[in-house]
């Protein structure tokens, strides 16, 4: 294997990765801890969860 070869693996694997988190930051699982961390500037208290 040359050097283009391992860009190549370097390039799929960082688009998978993105994939990756792109599909874990849109789940539905995430909305209430985005929703929270979206209101906490909001928030009079400090929220330690």
């Amino acid at each position: 294997m040359d050097i283009n070869d391992w860009r190549g693996v370097a390039t799929a694997t960082a688009l998978i990765a993105f994939i990756g988190v792109c599909l874990w930051a849109y789940s539905g699982r995430q909305k209430e801890k985005f929703d929270n961390a979206a209101q906490s500037p909001f928030a009079d208290e400090p929220n330690d969860k």
